[in-house]
């Protein structure tokens, strides 16, 4: 079979509905759950605001549309290497540099929901993704790995969702040790439903934040705040993240879309 045999395939499934698009984002808007740093840094990402130009009135009398303020790394949104310090000196670590071919990719969903429901500070360990690996199948090359902690059920709520107190906050994440060993087997990124690709106590780890540390000096990418990834299998969906073309980006919010085969 030919790919443009597989294309036409895949279209015709995607029209039956044999094939489902999965929404894996969460909504953009004013009461998106935004990060906090800690108090020593002088700025924090600045709360989204939509501002109308015109619906329909004086100003527009035919159209709608609306001006947007937000940060690069707002809501579900996409981490490219430039973003970290490890990754400043890749000139394709940029949004508007990055190979697209790299953002379309199979996806591994490592459903550790309950532990992170009895453990908000649940971190993925070597044994855990191994066992997985045992049960589901090895984790391959040029595909994404994303942690199912069901933390987008909280993001009706910005205090809940970074459950944070005086100690910082407290969300699940990966080891360094599970990022270096999925690095190893040469995967696109890594992805989380939390409000950071890191767990909320990661700045203790060695190195701190490993998975911006590590991932991005590999010149792979992050993905954050994901959605409804209890919709999507252990192995078998698609996930595509695209980032906006933004000149010399080190972010941007996405619409993260998985194609799930139904049954």
């Amino acid at each position: 079979m030919t790919s443009a045999h597989v294309l036409h395939a895949l279209a015709g499934m995607i029209a039956s509905g044999g094939i489902e698009v999965v929404d894996c984002s969460g909504v953009l808007g004013p009461e998106t759950p935004l990060l906090k740093l800690p108090p020593d840094f002088a700025r924090d990402t600045p709360p989204i605001r939509i501002h109308r130009i015109s619906e329909y009135d004086k100003d527009g009398p035919f159209w709608a549309w609306n001006w947007l303020e937000l940060g690069e790394h707002s809501g579900t949104h996409f981490d490219a290497p430039h973003h970290w310090i490890t990754g400043k000196d890749y000139p394709d670590g940029y949004t508007d540099t990055l190979d697209v071919q790299r953002l379309v990719a199979p996806v591994n969903v490592l459903d550790f929901s309950a532990e992170c429901a009895a453990d908000p500070d649940f971190l993925l360990t070597i044994d855990h993704v191994t066992d997985w690996e045992a049960k589901h199948g090895a984790i391959g090359k040029d595909e994404w790995v994303v942690l199912r902690s069901d933390w987008d059920r909280r993001a009706h709520d910005e205090g809940l969702f970074l459950n944070a107190d005086e100690t910082g906050p407290h969300t699940p994440g990966p080891t360094a040790e599970v990022i270096r060993y999925l690095l190893q087997k040469g995967i696109v990124g890594w992805g989380s439903q939390c409000i950071g690709t890191d767990a909320g106590q990661a700045g203790g780890m060695d190195p701190p934040y490993p998975a911006h540390n590590l991932l991005h000096k590999n010149n792979c990418f992050g993905l954050a705040s994901l959605a409804n990834l209890d919709k999507l299998p252990p192995k078998g969906a698609i996930l595509i993240a695209a980032p906006l073309k933004i000149s010399r980006g080190t972010g941007s919010p996405i619409r993260a879309l998985a194609l799930v085969p139904r049954g």
